[in-house]
């Protein structure tokens, strides 16, 4: 069998430590200075400034985002169709239609209930520093430090490695694409020879972040272009695929109650479980669009609309989809020795090469699209990050290019990052197949930080939201902690048993180190320099109230 490769992450390298914990203090100085002028002098600031400055910060970044185009970006982070046809070797190792078709159905409901936690808590922490700044102002002062430290990293590897493990699998994608002009099954022409992987990725890489940091002003109208984009690709494949139906079609009892676990190994439900690495792959990105808040006119109300209204539309585009490559599919056995199926399903669906590419076309665009927008979104959580002092050398990265309006510095660390980590594939693909685990399970982790956080101390703070939700937000609340105690140990398990060194799946050795090394970070250097944020909750809450007040008279 074969397996998917995707992303990963690796930590700064060490800067003054005298200069970080003067920039901290810096910080909250003009933080402190800046408060003033919120509803004097500086009238011409939005509400949404006012609130940004009041929790500390100047604005730096251009609020040019609408709630369509916000909420645009965020259909793009998810790229549905894109997520689910590169990683749909899980779930067809998992079972097969039925885990495909109701394991998407299920994690979409329970990453609504994600979306919406998180959208109530953003609604009162509008900031690119996202769950980890959420976490600072929530959780008890004792621990609050740590906390959104730990989050912060946890965020900041999550949101690299998934951007890795995007433009990683765009590339086996675009492998998997050449081969279908294959002669006869198995014997492709493209060898895709570890160097030339590398090559590729490497110059998708630089693509992606050359568009994010040149192009940032057009960026919401690639959006917006890409939504369209989108759903006529996804009219084409559906059109196409059961109208031609080469091979025939499975009856609806195949498609939507086939059930077979026998190529994983695990038991039934176990099987079943660990293919919904498939879904929770594609929905991963929920919450990294929090990282836009700086750049978005109505952060509070927009951004969990977006949230929570993009995992809606992406249940709807995943489905249709999904049924109809599971009508057409070929044998599941024959399939599983494919590391990226979709190729294969669609050339036997509608019969040539040709026409399989025409409508692997759309794919392939989308998921540069979608590598643009986890550049973009990552580099503005590290930029977040930095600025608040967590991450060594932050006073490089916390700069916004003047003329571009992006912090660049931070983008092209995260690059660099991404590219030397591709290094890894050379090694041992095995230890690289991990990284798609590690991005998963990183963000879900961080997103359950302040959810957590916030139902201990009985929601208290997020009742004050304007996206506040009473006893529906409990119970989603409750859902999200328990799904995330699910995913970290379930999105560490190899797809099959019996286990070899080669299919071995390392997301738990490398989720364990990372958050050992940022523990251990966080007492030799962090305890030092990381002040957390820069605002005091208490006159955060008093300045808010009064923004909010004077918005709705």
């Amino acid at each position: 069998m074969a397996d998917p490769l995707s992303g990963t992450h690796v930590y700064g390298t060490q800067s003054d430590a005298y200069a970080a914990e003067n920039d901290v203090h810096h910080r909250r100085s003009i933080g402190k200075d800046r408060k003033h002028s919120l509803f004097g002098e500086d009238g011409g600031h939005n509400s949404a400034d006012e609130i940004l400055e009041a929790m500390g910060y100047k604005a730096e970044l251009v609020r040019s985002r609408s709630t369509l185009q916000v909420a645009f970006m965020s259909f793009v982070l998810a790229s549905i169709p894109y997520g689910l046809a590169t990683t749909l070797y899980y779930p067809l190792v998992g079972g097969g239609p039925t885990n495909i078709i109701w394991g998407w159905v299920a994690v979409s409901i329970i990453i609504v209930c994600v979306a919406i936690s998180l959208g109530e808590i953003t609604s009162v922490y509008p900031t690119s520093g996202g769950v980890y700044y959420q976490t600072f102002m929530i959780a008890p002062k004792k621990y609050r430090l740590i906390a959104s430290w730990i989050c912060g990293w946890a965020f900041v590897v999550g949101n690299v490695t998934i951007t890795l493990a995007v433009n990683f699998g765009t590339t086996l994608f675009f492998a998997s694409c050449i081969n279908v002009f294959e002669s006869e099954p198995g014997v492709g022409i493209f060898a895709g020879e570890s160097y030339q992987l590398f090559l590729i990725f490497v110059g998708i890489t630089l693509l992606c972040n050359a568009v994010s940091s040149l192009a940032n002003r057009w960026l919401p109208w690639l959006d917006t272009f890409a939504i369209f984009w989108t759903f006529a690709g996804l009219i084409a494949i559906v059109v196409c695929t059961l109208a031609i139906a080469k091979n025939g079609r499975h009856d609806a009892a195949y498609v939507f109650g086939e059930f077979d676990p026998s190529n994983s190994g695990w038991p039934a439900g176990w099987s079943f479980c660990v293919g919904l690495l498939h879904a929770a792959y594609a929905t991963s990105s929920t919450g990294m669009i929090i990282s836009m808040c700086e750049e978005v006119a109505q952060p509070s109300t927009q951004v969990p609309k977006a949230m929570v209204g993009t995992v809606v539309l992406n249940t709807f585009a995943g489905l249709v989809f999904l049924i109809p490559l599971v009508f057409v599919m070929p044998d599941q056995a024959e399939l599983i020795a494919y590391a990226q199926p979709v190729p294969p399903i669609l050339k036997s669906a509608v019969g040539s090469s040709g026409g399989a590419m025409g409508l692997l076309i759309p794919l392939l665009v989308l998921a540069i699209f979608c590598g643009i927008g986890c550049t973009t979104a990552t580099s503005r959580c590290t930029w977040a990050f930095a600025r608040d002092g967590a991450i060594p050398g932050s006073r490089w990265w916390r700069v916004v290019h003047p003329k571009l309006d992006v912090p660049l510095n931070a983008m092209m660390l995260t690059m660099v990052i991404e590219i030397l980590l591709g290094l890894i594939y050379f090694g041992s693909t095995a230890a690289f197949n991990a990284f798609s685990g590690v991005g998963v399970i990183c963000l879900t982790l961080s997103y359950a930080s302040p959810i957590a956080m916030s139902l201990l101390e009985g929601r208290k703070k997020v009742s004050r939201g304007s996206f506040y939700l009473g006893p529906v937000g409990v119970v989603c609340n409750i859902v999200a902690i328990c799904w995330s105690a699910l995913a970290i140990p379930l999105f560490c398990m190899p797809s099959a048993i019996p286990v070899t060194p080669e299919y071995m799946n390392y997301a738990s050795v490398v989720f364990f180190a990372s958050i050992v090394v940022s523990a251990a970070w966080y007492f030799i250097w962090g305890k030092k320099n990381y002040a957390g944020p820069p605002a005091d909750d208490t006159e955060f809450e008093v300045r808010r109230s009064s923004v909010v007040s004077a918005e709705g008279k």
